[in-house]
């Protein structure tokens, strides 16, 4: 019997079972699918990225070659953020200072707290400029288009 299982990031993959055992087949198991075991590891490491719920944010498509990512930082400034990639990895990541020296707090209900949070970039999306504007903060992708690639493999005698 066939099943799919998905994961956080729609991770796909295609389990046997019967009765005793269960593999599980991946993406290099298949032959005629060649050098697509980063694709794998890519999905597997975009299903560990994105477990936690802070801060919210959204993804918008803007065109059908761009995108935006907003996220709520509400509290943070523009100092206070960072927007980095990493090995194919848009990197947010936010710390606020301690600014409580000298106050009394009655109730304490809005935490200052860090966040990364991470989102895989497909080949050929680039980040465009990140905006600051009422508490959210927005990042701009954008898409290149590939061009059509046809390539004629001359046949050697051996």
């Amino acid at each position: 019997m066939y099943g799919c299982r998905y994961g956080a990031a729609q991770h796909v993959a295609l389990t046997m079972k019967d009765d005793n055992n269960v593999s599980k087949l991946t993406l290099g198991s298949y032959p005629h699918l060649l050098g697509f075991e980063q694709l794998e590891r890519l999905l597997e490491r975009s299903a560990k990225a994105g477990n936690e719920g802070y801060p919210p944010y959204n993804i918008e498509q803007t065109s059908d070659l761009s995108y935006r990512i907003t996220l709520a930082v509400a509290g943070f400034a523009e100092e206070d953020l960072s927007i980095t990639i990493e090995d194919r990895q848009l990197v947010i990541r936010g710390r606020q200072r301690d600014d409580s020296e000298g106050r009394v707090f009655l109730h304490r209900g809005i935490a200052a707290r860090q966040f990364q949070r991470m989102f895989v970039l497909a080949d050929g999306v680039e980040v465009g400029e990140a905006i600051m504007e009422n508490g959210l903060l927005h990042v701009d992708l954008t898409r290149a288009v590939p061009e059509t690639v046809v390539q004629t493999i001359n046949i050697r005698k051996g």
